[in-house]
């Protein structure tokens, strides 16, 4: 089902069975495969590829020449940047052993899920089988091959977190408002980390390695 609200362009191709939420856009040359769901105010660019039974959340922006394979569960709120890929197959073969074409049945999905959000860079791949926490960052060019915690940042060939990021976006600041070490010590004098933009501060919680809101943003500073 289509909401009546939502735009699509003429020469975007959306299969049977998909639906679209309210307010949503899908832009030139977007396929939406069959039992794909897109929630409400999305932002679906031009040659986006959505497979089959893929889930996203509201207010999802998806910019130009992603690659959304089936597996995929993106959460509200996430941003997935131009050229980025998120895989579903974990060992990727053409033929079977005897040599046959592989069909569905032979192989499995591993699926990927990007928390709430979330942001995956230009150019990014996010590997079959990971899961891309709350808030976090995969920066543009990334190949994330193991799950990243929230609020993570992470770069690179394999990605690798190199710090700390913001429900808003920016960039997490220790208590010499210097951009947050990667790995925190364990027994931190100072374990907030704060945001410069938006006044949130979180506490390292090094059990689980992770972060722990503490304070929101005061009133009359942007989120």
């Amino acid at each position: 089902m289509i909401d009546p609200s939502a735009r699509v362009h003429p020469s975007a191709d959306l299969e049977a069975d998909v639906t679209v939420g309210a307010g949503t856009s899908i832009w030139n040359r977007a396929q939406v495969r069959g039992g794909a769901r897109i929630g409400r105010d999305c932002v679906i660019g031009r040659d986006v590829f959505i497979d089959e039974a893929v889930e996203i959340g509201d207010r999802v922006k998806i910019q130009n020449g992603a690659l959304v394979y089936h597996g995929v569960t993106v959460e509200d709120g996430v941003f997935i940047g131009p050229g980025a890929i998120l895989t579903n197959d974990r060992y990727p073969r053409a033929i079977t052993s005897t040599g046959d074409l592989a069909r569905a049945a032979d192989w499995t999905v591993s699926p990927i899920r990007l928390g709430h959000g979330a942001s995956v860079g230009a150019g990014a791949i996010v590997v079959a089988g990971t899961d891309v926490g709350a808030f976090s960052t995969v920066g543009a060019g990334a190949v994330v091959t193991r799950d990243v915690p929230p609020h993570s940042l992470v770069v690179g060939n394999p990605a690798r977190r190199i710090g700390w990021m913001c429900a808003c976006g920016m960039r997490l600041l220790d208590a010499d408002d210097q951009p947050a070490a990667a790995d925190l010590p364990h027994y931190a004098t100072h374990p907030e980390l704060h945001c410069g933009s938006c006044g949130r501060t979180y506490v390292y919680v090094p059990e689980a390695e992770a972060l722990e809101e503490r304070q929101r943003p005061q009133q009359g500073v942007p989120a």
